[in-house]
């Protein structure tokens, strides 16, 4: 009943229920926002002072919705005499094209009252319900009411009109209307949201920034993305829905960075519409094959952002990479260390990953000479800080005790690393898929030092600690016991032993040594760990699983998706596609939109996947889970200056053909067929 959602490019995005109404809340995030602030916590409709309800709700496009209402229960909707249609958009902040219609053969008096107010909440504030420091304050003029946010010099503004004259109140407008038979009544409403200054040192800015796209070019920049995008033709409908619904989501999660004016993916709503270091590579691994357009935006953001300096509040450090950018008021006055927050010991290593993959696909060598000092900085953090206890390994532990970060790793919930019995190791905690992403940075940091820095030295230093490190870690994260790799090492250097997804991301590292990785497939694909549509976080006879816990129990399709392609580098290519085959088939009950996580119920006893009440949707590399996969099922990897294409679609999913494909080669074709239809050769 809750939750509708609208969204421009991460900027602005409204969140309320299926009436169109927002009312004020701290336990969820209703609301209009825009960078990190909830411009409005109110808006309320009533129709002679009664409650609206649904009768139908047309969200096909993610910056507009149209709400069809009539008064009174549900068991009166067939007497109605009178309808409202809401047809909102997004623009440059919150447009509403308000409709009474009265289907009586008499002219007929309506008293129409939409409640508005703002509490100017920070989403920070409104996740640990936190009440403002600052005051609030309204002003009424002809037509339009302003509410006004200030805390010193920190200032916001939401300023709202009526088209239509109206009786304005610092709790709302009310319309007394009269609307002849079988007639209608229309008012335009507009919410602007108003920006003074963007961060701390920026609020004496006079000009105030205000967004300036209307629904129609946000409509053309969405369709001329996705028309960029490789054309996927295929049999198995679920695949086809999940292509064009994550195409459209991340267009739509495309926003603007406030001050430095490109154009990056949120990483998620409603919490994470912003820029975050982990989320935002991954999510560019996902999106490189189709849209590499997308990716040096983010890397160059990523650079231009690199730790410089040791600082505690913010878990900074030199050549580290951002956990994580927020512009609201809680950063702004440092209340939340988030202006930007280094909080993560894996983004740092990632970034060099991607860094040398994007090549790979596009051959833009000019982007990796120029940002040589970034990557050599982040390869050299990995061996200082990250190495705290001069191990040779990577580990993390938050230097802000009081709003950091305690687990730095892609579970950074407070519970996700334990011990097999359930108890939690101490810090620092180096997590196993932590090293492979290491070793990959640095095996990858080796090509880019011979082929495009010009130093061979360094390159085959950066292979001799690669090869060092794959040997300690598989002899010191192994288990032999149960044969599979630790989840971290504790500060003792100890097994925290708990059995969990994490492993398969070192096979898409390429740090298992060969003799293990089938032992590691059949972990994965085993009953502890797999529901049957997914990989579970954590394996179901482990002491803090939770088939409804955020990192203990939960299946994650981006997590799924990076273990499929793990597997497939490995050989597995049957493992991969029972992965695929589940991930698709969970999509369909989301109606092609993959959530951050569902339950991690059997799919035997439930027969559908089961929502996670909290999840992000939709979210950047949820959205991007689709086209790893099809990345996986077609054999996609780049060599040289071709694209070898080697399909292994799972049984029961026909054919599929993606035409188009973009990259150093030009543009390519791939096509594929089930097993069971015809064997596949690999081609280029």
């Amino acid at each position: 009943m809750r939750q509708l959602v609208s969204i421009l490019d991460g900027n602005t995005f409204i969140v309320c229920d299926r009436r169109g109404d927002i009312e004020p809340s701290f336990d969820f995030p209703t609301g209009l926002f825009s960078f990190d602030t909830r411009f409005l916590s109110t808006w309320l409709l009533t129709l002679d002072g009664e409650r609206l309800h649904a009768l139908s709700v047309d969200d096909s496009h993610s910056y507009r919705t149209r709400y069809f209402l009539v008064p009174g229960e549900p068991t009166h909707y067939l007497d109605a005499k009178v309808s409202v249609i809401r047809d909102r958009s997004i623009d440059d902040g919150l447009g509403e094209r308000l409709t009474v219609l009265n289907h009586s053969d008499k002219e007929m008096r309506f008293n129409v009252r939409l409640e508005m107010g703002s509490d100017f909440a920070d989403l920070f504030e409104i996740k640990h319900q936190r009440r403002k420091a600052g005051r609030v304050s309204a002003r009424v003029g002809e037509n339009e009411l302003r509410l006004t946010y200030r805390r010193e010099a920190f200032h916001r503004e939401a300023v709202i009109t009526s088209s239509s004259p109206a009786e304005v109140d610092p709790g709302g407008m009310t319309w007394a209307i009269l609307v002849g038979p079988h007639a209608e009544w229309t008012t335009r409403l507009h919410a602007g949201t108003v920006i003074y200054g963007a961060r701390g040192q920026d609020f004496r800015v006079s000009t105030p920034l205000v967004g300036s796209r209307s629904p129609a070019a946000i409509r053309a920049e969405q369709e001329e993305l996705i028309r960029k995008a490789p054309k996927l033709g295929c049999d198995y409908e679920p695949l086809a829905t999940a292509y064009r619904q994550s195409l459209n989501d991340l267009a739509s999660l495309r926003y603007e960075s406030i001050t430095l004016g490109v154009r990056l993916v949120a990483a998620g709503l409603p919490w994470f519409m912003t820029l975050f270091g982990r989320d935002s590579i991954l999510t560019s691994f996902q999106v490189l094959p189709f849209l590499p357009e997308l990716i040096p935006p983010t890397i160059l953001m990523l650079a231009g952002l690199q730790g410089h300096r040791l600082d505690d509040f913010r878990d900074e450090e030199p050549g580290k990479i951002l956990h994580e950018l927020r512009y609201g008021e809680t950063a702004g006055f440092e209340e939340q260390p988030h202006s930007p927050y280094y909080g993560s010991a894996d983004s740092t290593p990632l970034f060099l990953i991607l860094l040398d993959e994007y090549e790979r696909w596009t051959g833009d060598a000019d982007l990796v000479r120029k940002l040589e000092f970034p990557a050599r900085a982040a390869l050299a953090w990995i061996d200082s800080y990250g190495d705290l206890l001069g191990t040779g390994y990577l580990w993390y532990r938050t230097r802000n005790l009081d709003t950091g970060l305690a687990n730095q790793c892609w579970k950074d919930s407070w519970d996700s690393i334990s011990y097999a019995d359930g108890r939690l190791p101490g810090f620092p905690r180096a997590t196993c898929e932590l090293q492979g992403y290491a070793y990959d940075a640095k095996l990858r940091g080796a090509r880019m030092a011979r082929q495009f820095w010009n130093d061979p030295a360094y390159a085959e230093r950066l292979e001799r600690e690669a090869a060092a490190l794959k040997e300690r870690f598989n002899r010191d994260f192994w288990i032999a016991k149960d044969e599979y790799f630790a989840l971290a090492l504790d500060p003792e250097g100890r097994h925290v032993d708990a059995l969990s997804s994490n492993m398969g991301h070192l096979l898409w590292s390429g740090i298992v040594e060969e003799s293990r990785a089938e032992r590691i497939a059949r972990h994965l694909l085993g009953p502890r760990l797999f529901s049957g549509w997914g990989v579970r976080t954590l394996a179901t006879d482990q002491g803090r699983y939770n088939p409804v816990g955020y990192h203990v129990g939960t299946v994650w399709p981006f997590d799924n998706a990076f273990i499929a392609w793990g597997l497939a580098r490995y050989g597995f290519r049957e493992e991969a596609g029972r992965i695929c085959e589940g991930m698709l088939s969970a999509s369909r009950y989301f109606h092609g939109r993959l959530p951050e996580a569902f339950a991690g119920y059997e799919r035997e006893v439930t027969e559908y996947p089961v929502q996670y009440p909290t999840a992000c949707s939709p979210q950047a590399w949820s959205a991007g889970t689709p086209l790893l996969l099809l990345r996986v099922m077609l054999g996609l990897e780049p060599q040289g200056e071709h694209l070898i294409i080697d399909p292994a679609v799972p049984e029961g999913l026909g054919r599929m053909e993606l035409l188009d494909i973009p990259g150093r080669w030009g543009k390519v074709d791939a096509l594929g067929r089930s097993r069971t239809e015809q064997d596949h050769d690999p081609v280029t």
